[in-house]
């Protein structure tokens, strides 16, 4: 049986987010198929580098989706499980955030690390708030920008320190350099040689930049309607827990955080009604 484009949103999003996979559990049943559409089409453009040989194909891959969404708004989808499923449930969005999205993405292609702490969180700024605002559109929510974007630049910032092994593997690099250097460190070194002894205090500073975003974000309590855009941020402080146990060390952290922790720490801030 041929599954329908939304069934392949849920299993792809499910296997390659399965963080927000799960906050979209939460979602009203009518409003769910939207969530995974869109979180399934982040996850398109948030590959569009690492699944490609080129920057310049990367670069190619971010013109087709802005094409796509084109499309998407003329009536006339391309013939894509992810697009197909948007144009049934997105098609509503405003456009000018899923540019700001994809937008964002284009950093991606850049070969030099981040310059400072302040590029860094415009680039998590840049790939999370704009979905975390579309999220909470497609769920009829009213939200607090400003704790929007604190929820989502936390989020996306502890995504950062989770990837940054699977990254350096691969010869890339998001940590700024200012940061790198004041403990000592430059990008090559973090990709080329061994620096557990050393990375762990770069780790730090960025999960704490992060802690006092998820601060600012849970001192408001959401709207009920809301609240499945920002538990993303409650994962966030699942992850930044798991980081100072383990000395921030990201490889072992990613260890402690159980798919059943996940789905505790969600269930408790759904019941409390806060993140």
């Amino acid at each position: 049986m041929t599954e329908s484009p939304e069934e392949h949103c849920a299993a792809e999003l499910r296997r390659l987010d399965p963080d927000r996979w799960l906050t979209g559990l939460f979602a009203p049943d009518d409003r769910r198929p939207g969530l995974f559409a869109l979180y399934a089409f982040n996850s398109e453009i948030a590959r569009a580098r690492e699944s490609v040989s080129q920057p310049m194909i990367g670069q190619i891959r971010l013109q087709w989706w802005r094409e796509a969404w084109e499309g998407i708004a003329a009536g006339t989808p391309r013939q894509h499980p992810v697009v197909l499923a948007l144009h049934n449930h997105c098609r509503g969005l405003d456009q000018g955030q899923v540019l700001a999205l994809i937008e964002a993405r284009e950093r991606d292609m850049e070969e030099q690390p981040l310059p400072d702490m302040a590029a860094l969180l415009a680039y998590a700024e840049g790939t999370s708030v704009p979905l975390m605002r579309l999220a909470a559109s497609l769920l009829g929510a009213d939200t607090d920008d400003a704790q929007l974007r604190a929820a989502g630049t936390a989020y996306s910032l502890i995504g950062i320190l989770r990837a940054t092994p699977h990254l350096a593997a691969h010869g890339r690099v998001l940590l700024p350099a200012a940061v790198l250097g004041a403990h000592g460190l430059t990008a090559d070194a973090v990709v080329q040689t061994d620096v557990r002894a050393t990375l762990p205090a770069v780790i730090r500073e960025i999960a704490e930049a992060a802690a006092r975003l998820l601060q600012q974000a849970s001192a408001i309590k959401p709207s009920r309607a809301a609240l499945p855009a920002l538990l993303p941020a409650t994962l966030a402080r699942q992850h930044l827990k798991a980081l100072r146990a383990s000395g921030y060390d990201p490889a072992l952290a990613e260890q402690r955080v159980t798919p059943f922790a996940r789905q505790m720490a969600l269930l408790w801030a759904s019941l409390r009604g806060r993140l």
